[in-house]
C-alpha cells in the first residue's frame, strides 16, 4: 500500500495531480484546497496517501498531511459517508476547523461541503463529537454549552439566553460563545434577561 508520495508535479486536473517520481507518474485525488496547496507544475512535492482498491481499480488520494488523511478515514467511518463526500469536507475546511466544527455542533458549516445535507452533518456531528475535541482549538466552555443545549442538559437561563440570541439573528455558535463567556467571570448565573444583556455587550464589542 502506498502511504506517502514525494516526487515532481508533472500535471493537474479537476481533482488530481500526478506526481511523477523517478520517471512514473502518479495520478492522486485531492480536495480543491490541497490541490490549491500543491506548487506548480515541475516543482516538488509530497503528499500523504491512502490507497483505495475496489473492483481491481487502485484509486490513490492526497492530502497535505497525515492529520489531514486520519479525518478523511475518520469522516468514513460515519454513515452515508464515503471517500467524495469526505474529501468535500476536507476541501471546505482545514482539519482544525472541521474538528472546531463537531466539537461545537456547527452542523450549518458542515453542510456548507458539497453533497453533505442536514442529515449528514447531522450523523457527522453525532458519531464525531466524542473524537473531534482533542483535535480542536474551540473553548472547552463553548464546547460544553453547545452540547448541553443538544442534550437538553444545560442550564435554563443559559440554554434560554442562546435561544433568544439565535431568535436575534445570531449564529448559535457564536451566541454560545458570547453566552459562555458572560457565565465565565460570573460568580452565579445571573438571570437570562441579564445574560441576555451582557451576552449583547460582548457580541457588540
Amino acid at each position: 500500500m502506498i502511504g506517502k508520495l514525494k516526487g515532481v508535479v508533472d500535471s493537474y486536473g479537476l481533482d488530481w495531480a500526478i506526481i511523477d517520481v523517478n520517471g512514473v507518474g502518479y495520478q492522486v485525488h485531492c480536495s480543491p484546497r490541497t490541490l490549491q496547496s500543491l506548487p506548480g507544475v515541475g516543482e516538488a512535492a509530497a503528499l500523504s496517501i491512502e490507497t483505495y482498491l475496489r473492483d481491481d481499480v487502485i484509486r490513490l488520494y492526497g492530502f497535505a498531511n497525515d492529520l489531514e488523511r486520519e479525518w478523511f478515514r475518520l469522516l468514513q467511518t460515519v454513515q452515508g459517508v464515503g471517500a467524495r463526500v469526505a474529501l468535500a469536507i476536507l476541501g471546505t475546511m482545514p482539519p482544525g476547523d472541521l474538528a472546531s466544527a463537531i466539537a461545537l455542533q456547527d452542523r450549518a458549516a458542515l453542510s456548507r461541503a458539497p453533497g453533505v445535507g442536514k442529515k449528514v452533518a447531522e450523523r457527522v456531528v453525532a458519531e464525531l463529537k466524542d473524537k473531534a475535541p482533542e483535535y480542536s482549538s474551540a473553548d472547552p466552555a463553548v464546547v460544553s454549552l453547545q452540547a448541553g443545549i443538544a442534550e437538553a442538559s444545560a442550564p435554563r437561563p443559559l440554554a434560554d439566553a442562546v435561544s433568544a440570541l439565535v431568535n436575534l439573528g445570531y449564529a448559535q455558535v457564536q451566541a454560545s460563545a458570547a453566552v459562555a463567556a458572560v457565565a465565565r467571570v460570573q460568580d452565579e448565573t445571573p438571570a437570562t434577561e441579564d445574560l441576555i444583556r451582557l451576552a449583547l455587550k460582548e457580541l457588540a464589542r
